[in-house]
């Protein structure tokens, strides 16, 4: 376990009983910020306009029964014990949910899929035996192409509902607190004071963003647990002092009560009651910082029983104080002296669930251009011992100027509820749906049971939905439009995206036509490398050809490089890099696939091009033993390009020391892939020139070690392996150019007005204001080459 990077990746070990305290420990400050403040807003959300407090006590002690269990219904037995398990290597969040289903069933519509990526360790799939109808549940989906789309707007829908939280939240938050000087300060004061001390408290707290949160962090636990312990001794107080008998409301029968009376009014105040769950998806979407068990401990143990507290203790001091309506919230039922210090805190704890929000927005969007559904937006690594803590400037400055403007725009707790309510019940009602896909297709479990758990966490979550929905003038139009702007940009993106790569894939030039290149044609061979970038995984892209063809020259070490993403979280180091050739050894050229999870860091281009030439020479001793026959190894289909044998198969080179790389191969009838093992990791190519080679052995399916190496003398090292070696040093020394694509799409004649829209205006809108490739891969300027494309599409 490493506490540092927040990761667990050997779940097989449990956690000890301390570990297990510190990590429920730690999570409160990151995961339940935002749900231990909703205590704040939920009552004065829920009594703003459609109900009244009455002398019967019957409108509060329903909204107090409907709280209960609600809570007790969504986040403890809908996420705690179910949503919780459907973890992707550790991982949660509607990505997670997204790429198990995609891993179990042939709907992603990523390209450049291989069957070499399903070898690697992190693809794991569940070994219960496949059930009938599950079975063809999945066959279904594949069958039907509308149905792909249909999941990934789904998904889309969540992740944009998510980011639309990131505005609502520290707004509500921030401004729920702030808004206890109410009571301290007179009518006409108070009401100049308390947007100018949100918005003032929002600009500091989004302007701090670029720092990271690694040097004040461990704060974040504290103020939390503070702020638990502090509403639940309130609660207790108010329950013993004002009404010991509050308890009698946790009854079903106060729910029909409630609706029985209040009717139409009653049901449209659920829109209020449900933000008493506002930040339970991050239990699931947080699970990658924390173990399944700790967050499981934190909630159950702490959180929720200090949210009971709360709500019933507002309840039994609302129970006996009828005077004044306008004044019901949490405030009101905090005595008098204490209110100050609980302002303090309470402004400091919605600080730290409105932090753990952006963290998370800043989280989803870059797992949402990692899957190439967002534009390339800069990336900022705070942190270089905490995994995952980014800063990603546009979007921390777009939020900053919409959390404001909603503050100033609404101005009170009602219309911020309102919105926030329908954000925060969209991404529910998705994460239901996407775990009823994961019951079926990933658990293997019987239909009905996926159904039922639909129909039971969906009925009560479109109930909520139903409610937040007719708020729509009142301030629930927000997260609507927010998300009807962000899903046209990933849509169109992502769009535009896949008809790229069909062109590329559909243009693609012969091998054969690279391999008669040469100085009869006028084609020269300059010192260097040249990493040609192309989302193709076989065959040669057509900017190259176009390169050439303009400029008649490429260098004399040539790789195509393509960096893809996989639908997994993380991809382990000693499997990132698949490396074959692309013709025979004296042309210099090599294939190499970088691939990443949609979690995993980028290399910085420095590390990148150091490790690729490393990877390069790995995997020319590697083939050297291979071909020549040095050892023995298991016959096997090649990973061959469906145009010429020449281009070899593809084999994983791994990046950490010999002891610890794993050997395995994948068998299919088409090979993918094969699987190196038993090289020393190098600094350099002249390391690898003067190393002994070490002995190579491919194990079947299963994960092994080489513990028997041979070692030769350097007297025997073929010489065409060390010529081919020394080439690669010296066009290393020479220096590296970065062959990148210009592209501009174009939507071909006869296009829909809608795809002439959103390609020709959209897309290429997008483009011209998003980070470029060559910026966002952090190619020096000197050591560019950019090559113009126009697609047709």
């Amino acid at each position: 376990m490493d506490l540092g990077h927040g990761k667990c990746w050997d779940t097989s070990k449990k956690d000890s009983w301390k570990t297990l305290f510190l990590l429920a420990y730690q999570s409160l400050g990151v995961v339940y910020g935002d749900l231990s403040t909703s205590p704040l807003y939920v009552y004065k959300s829920t009594f703003a306009e459609d109900i009244q407090h009455s002398d019967t006590n019957e409108e509060i002690f329903g909204v107090l029964s409907f709280v209960f269990w609600t809570l007790t219904l969504v986040p403890l037995f809908k996420y705690v014990f179910v949503v919780l398990r459907a973890d992707d290597n550790g991982e949660g969040g509607t990505f997670a949910l997204y790429s198990l289903i995609c891993r179990h069933a042939k709907v992603s519509l990523l390209p450049n899929r291989q069957v070499a990526d399903e070898a690697l360790s992190t693809y794991k799939l569940e070994n219960a035996p496949e059930k009938k109808n599950s079975s063809r549940v999945k066959m279904y989906l594949e069958k039907h192409k509308c149905l792909h789309t249909a999941l990934l707007i789904l998904v889309l829908l969540g992740t944009c509902m998510v980011i639309g939280d990131g505005v609502l939240t520290p707004a509500i938050s921030v401004f729920s607190a702030v808004s206890g000087l109410e009571l301290s300060m007179s009518n006409n004061h108070h009401q100049y004071a308390v947007v100018p001390i949100t918005c003032f408290i929002l600009v500091c707290l989004f302007a701090l963003q670029h720092y990271g949160t690694h040097r004040v962090g461990f704060l974040f636990a504290p103020v939390v647990l503070a702020w638990l312990l502090c509403i639940s001794a309130l609660g207790l107080y108010n329950i013993i002092h004002w009404n010991p008998h509050v308890y009698q409301a946790l009854s079903p029968y106060y729910m029909f009560k409630f609706l029985k009376k209040t009717k139409k009014g009653g049901w449209m105040s659920l829109g209020g009651i449900l933000l008493c769950i506002t930040g339970s998806e991050a239990m699931f979407a947080d699970l990658g910082h924390f173990s399944y068990a700790a967050i499981q401990i934190a909630f159950t143990f702490l959180v929720y029983p200090a949210l009971i507290l709360a709500y019933m203790g507002q309840a039994a001091y609302l129970s006996q104080h009828h005077d004044n309506t306008n004044h019901i919230g949490f405030y009101i039922s905090v005595p008098e002296k204490l209110r100050i210090p609980v302002l303090i805190i309470a402004i400091l704890a919605s600080v730290v669930g409105s932090q753990a929000i952006i963290s998370g927005t800043f989280s989803i969007i870059n797992q949402s251009q990692s899957l190439g559904c967002f534009p390339r937006v800069k990336v900022v690594h705070t942190s270089d011992k905490i995994h995952g803590q980014i800063y990603i400037p546009e979007i921390n400055w777009m939020l900053m100027i919409l959390c404001v403007a909603v503050t100033i725009g609404f101005r009170d707790t009602k219309h911020m509820g309102n919105a926030s309510g329908l954000a925060v019940m969209t991404v529910m009602l998705v994460t239901t749906c996407l775990t009823s896909l994961v019951i079926i297709l990933c658990w293997h479990k019987p239909p009905v049971v996926a159904l039922s758990f639909l129909l039971f966490f969906g009925s009560v979550e479109l109930l909520y939905f139903s409610a937040s929905l007719t708020k729509f003038t009142e301030g629930a139009w927000l997260p609507i439009l927010l998300a009807l702007i962000l899903m046209s940009i990933m849509f169109i993106w992502h769009y535009a995206t896949i008809k790229k790569y069909e062109f590329d894939l559909h243009n693609k030039v012969s091998l054969e036509w690279l391999l008669a290149l040469g100085s009869s044609l006028g084609i020269a061979r300059v010192p260097g490398i040249g990493l040609v970038f192309t989302d193709l995984t076989s065959g040669i892209p057509a900017n190259f050809s176009r390169f050439v063809t303009n400029l008649p020259a490429f260098h004399r070490v040539l790789v195509f490089v393509c960096v893809k993403s996989v639908p997994v979280p993380y991809v382990p180091p000693a499997e990132r890099y698949l490396v074959g050739r692309v013709g025979p050894p004296a042309h210099r050229s090599y294939r190499c696939i970088v691939r990443y999870g949609y979690r995993d860091v980028h290399q910085d281009v420095d590390s990148f091009e150091t490790e690729l030439a490393a990877r390069l020479a790995d995997f020319i001793n590697y083939d050297w033993h291979r071909a020549h026959g040095t050892y023995s190894f298991p016959e096997d289909n090649a990973s061959l390009s469906n145009e010429s044998s020449t281009e070899c198969r593809l084999a994983v080179i791994g990046t950490v020391s010999f002891s610890s790389i794993p050997a395995y191969e994948v068998e299919e009838s088409v090979q993918p892939a094969s699987v190196s093992a038993g090289f020393p990791t190098v600094d350099s190519v002249t390391d690898v020139i003067e190393m002994e080679p070490v002995g190579v052995v491919e194990r079947r399916v299963r994960f092994a070690t080489d513990d028997e190496s041979v070692t030769l003398s350097s007297a025997d090292m073929d010489l065409q392996m060390q010529g081919e070696l020394e080439d690669l040093s010296s066009a290393q020394q020479a220096g590296t150019a970065f062959i990148l694509g210009h592209s501009h799409v174009q939507a071909k004649q006869g296009s829909s007005v809608l795809k002439r829209l959103a390609l020709n205006f959209g897309y290429n809108f997008l483009r011209r204001n998003c980070r470029g490739a060559d910026v966002a891969l952090k190619v020096p300027p000197v050591s560019l080459l950019e090559v113009g494309m126009v697609y047709i599409v």
